[in-house]
């Protein structure tokens, strides 16, 4: 199971992420040059994190998954709340951020992707 400070330092990795707490104290929220990316519900035990999928990915896991459903209060097309319980594999959580990060960075301007070393395409 992830512990926040564990989620917080892997979220932080990504090139030109900040945290900060728009909303309330106990929600975080991850963004990459000011666009989303993730948002963390610390008031939930196991810890809920909202991640950016593709909706048809989004459809595919929450029917393969118990620990992924819709995002809550997020755009339930594009978006996953995803329990940070034992029952998902690291990897599989670790590869939803990371599709979640690059979902928000392809949606950047060829400019500011270049600037975080980005070859658009």
């Amino acid at each position: 199971m992830f512990s926040y400070v564990s989620l917080e330092s892997i979220l932080l990795s990504f090139k030109d992420t900040t945290v900060s707490f728009p909303f309330d104290a106990k929600t975080p929220v991850f963004k990459v040059v000011n666009k989303m990316f993730a948002l963390v519900a610390l008031d939930k035990k196991p810890l809920v994190i909202n991640l950016k999928c593709l909706p048809e990915d989004a459809l595919i896991l929450r029917s393969q998954f118990q620990a992924i459903t819709p995002g809550y209060h997020m755009n339930k097309e594009h978006w996953n709340s995803v329990v940070l319980d034992d029952s998902l594999d690291s990897r599989l959580i670790m590869t939803l951020i990371e599709d979640s990060y690059w979902l928000v960075v392809k949606t950047m301007s060829k400019t500011e992707q270049q600037r975080l070393g980005i070859n658009p395409g």
